[in-house]
């Protein structure tokens, strides 16, 4: 664990430029950001899934919404994931995938995301018998409206099961790189503990050498060891969680000194018992260690809340001030994929926004 007597462990003290506003919050809304952490079947709401289980036939283990939320009471990612799987039972055709991003994309609009960059399961539909033709049409389809629709922009991160293994991740890979044009990336998610991301060196390697941008999930519930493998045999270019890097002080060290993202989720690491209480989760540490840190919403039908859900509790639990919320507005627009002039000009109205 981290010494805060060790030199080493002393976080450097934000800069803080002297504001006339003191601790005033901003306008959370009115800061543009990007998304960079969520998986759009955890957008899945209550309704919807017994909308669309009305639509496709799919009779559903709960006695209606109310009783399907009561549900959402989590001891650790294991038990999350069982209810997850089970709700995206209901997503079978393109129409299905394609509400279901439009209506996470209509919400994250409103929170001031100028900019998605939303991961999917191949296999949670393949396994099922869901043709991936009709995942990513549907998932594209809603893409490419969002920028007339709603005024902003996405992209589509593939990811991989890792408690299926190499061998189908691998196959997957296969597949989507027949959809190469309607991803930018992919990613390693699901269950974590046991399934080190050295597993998956040679499919990484792969899709890198088709210019697919890697990212994954390291550092949750795993150790921060998981992360030193993503970084060294994956090369990913940004951590999905990571919040425990700070149990290694020469992983904080280098993550700082290279400035890798790190897609942080504060309310789904209450939730799924990561931290107990909001008050304890280390995002200030983070920033205090100099670490790029962004903020994210990973399921936010499961788990209280969209992305200024995040922020606000981070603001009123945390007591992160007006100056903290634009750093992690403005890590989120650096850390994205999108081509330097968009995130300038996304960078330029959030200093705008300032005045």
């Amino acid at each position: 664990m981290r010494d805060p007597t060790h030199p080493a462990d002393r976080p450097a003290q934000l800069d803080r430029p002297a504001r006339p506003d003191g601790n005033a919050q901003p306008d959370r809304l009115a800061l543009p950001k990007a998304e960079l952490h969520v998986h759009i079947e955890g957008t899945l709401e209550a309704d919807m899934v017994f909308r669309l289980g009305a639509r496709n036939g799919v009779r559903l283990p709960f006695a209606g919404v109310e009783d399907l939320r009561a549900r959402y009471s989590f001891s650790n990612l294991g038990s999350f994931l069982d209810l997850y799987y089970s709700c995206m039972a209901v997503l079978r055709t393109e129409d299905d995938f394609f509400d279901l991003a439009d209506a996470y994309l209509a919400r994250a609009s409103k929170d001031g995301v100028r900019h998605a960059e939303i991961f999917f399961d191949p296999q949670a539909h393949t396994s099922r018998s869901v043709p991936l033709e009709a995942v990513v049409n549907g998932l594209t389809s809603a893409v490419s409206a969002a920028r007339s629709r709603y005024g902003m922009s996405a992209g589509l991160i593939a990811c991989f099961l890792r408690d299926q293994g190499p061998d189908a991740a691998m196959d997957t890979l296969d597949q989507l790189l027949h959809h190469r044009d309607a991803i930018i990336g992919v990613g390693l998610d699901s269950a974590e503990v046991g399934y080190p991301p050295a597993l998956f060196a040679d499919v990484f390697s792969r899709a890198r050498a088709q210019g697919l941008h890697c990212v994954a999930h390291a550092g949750e519930e795993g150790p921060p060891s998981y992360v030193w493998e993503a970084l060294d045999v994956l090369r990913v270019e940004r951590i999905d969680h990571g919040v425990r890097s700070l149990e290694d002080r020469n992983l904080v060290a280098r993550l700082a000194d290279e400035q890798v993202p790190l897609t942080v989720c504060p309310l789904s690491n209450v939730r799924l018992k990561v931290v107990e209480r909001i008050e304890e989760h280390p995002v200030a540490a983070m920033l205090e260690a100099g670490l790029a840190v962004t903020v994210n919403s990973d399921d936010p039908a499961y788990f209280g809340g969209y992305l200024d859900d995040n922020f606000a509790a981070l603001a009123q639990g945390v007591g992160l001030d007006s100056y903290a919320l634009r750093t992690l507005a403005r890590n989120s627009l650096q850390a994205s994929f999108l081509d330097d002039a968009t995130r300038k000009t996304h960078l330029d109205h959030l200093d705008a926004s300032e005045d």
